[in-house]
């Protein structure tokens, strides 16, 4: 069953999509998407997905501002907010951020315009002990930043393969004080035919395990 509570974009109370930006929404490519909700959502949570074919075309100060601003409103613990994003969008930060990543990765995302590297803060602010929840809240922090990419109609693609040690270094990181965490590529998706063909192949939503597999009422064993 196949089903959606408002458009993609999300209405305001005038019923006219918000985009949590001025700027008009680009036209988005067409896609065949697989997923099928078993229960009423909004359909942003279906779009959400990570392409990697990105068009090179620069993202805009307002959108990268409204990319961070969604994450800036992220819940966390003691509202202690230990995410902290470092970001690259001229070709020569973006080198150096792609020659982080694994060759893999490389492939893809030297062609994403915007490119992050998610860390988050080992210990609490207000009184310097460790924060075990920190990895959690950075972590809703990148989840509303690429919820207000598909608003956007950009797309965020997180990364875990990446070279930590060297990523401390080259981004002047404090080890002592911050987890980094992941990389992620922002920016429009560009057809599928503009990847290597090993990797064009998989260029599609994945899809999820069912919900009995995700949440059960009472207790972890279902006996």
């Amino acid at each position: 069953m196949e089903t959606g509570s408002a458009d993609r974009d999300g209405p305001d109370r005038s019923g006219k999509p918000s985009t949590g930006a001025s700027e008009e929404r680009p036209v988005d490519l067409p896609l065949e998407n697989p997923r099928r909700p078993e229960a009423k959502v909004e359909r942003l949570f279906v779009d959400r997905w990570s392409p990697r074919a990105f068009h090179e075309e620069p993202l805009s100060e307002t959108q990268i501002a409204t990319l961070f601003e969604a994450a800036r409103w992220a819940p966390s613990c003691y509202n202690d907010q230990p995410w902290f994003f470092i970001y690259a969008r001229t070709p020569e930060d973006r080198r150096r951020f792609v020659g982080l990543l694994t060759p893999g990765n490389q492939e893809w995302a030297q062609r994403a315009p915007l490119l992050c590297f998610l860390l988050a803060r080992r210990h609490f602010a207000h009184n310097n002990k460790p924060n075990r929840h920190c990895t959690f809240d950075a972590g809703a922090a990148w989840a509303s930043l690429a919820f207000q990419a598909r608003f956007l109609g950009l797309y965020a693609h997180g990364m875990a393969g990446f070279d930590r040690e060297r990523a401390y270094d080259v981004l002047g990181v404090p080890d002592a004080d911050y987890d980094i965490l992941a990389a992620i590529a922002v920016g429009r998706r560009a057809p599928a035919d503009t990847l290597p063909p090993a990797i064009a192949k998989n260029e599609r939503p994945n899809r999820r395990k069912a919900p009995a597999e995700v949440a059960r009422e009472g207790g972890f064993s279902s006996a």
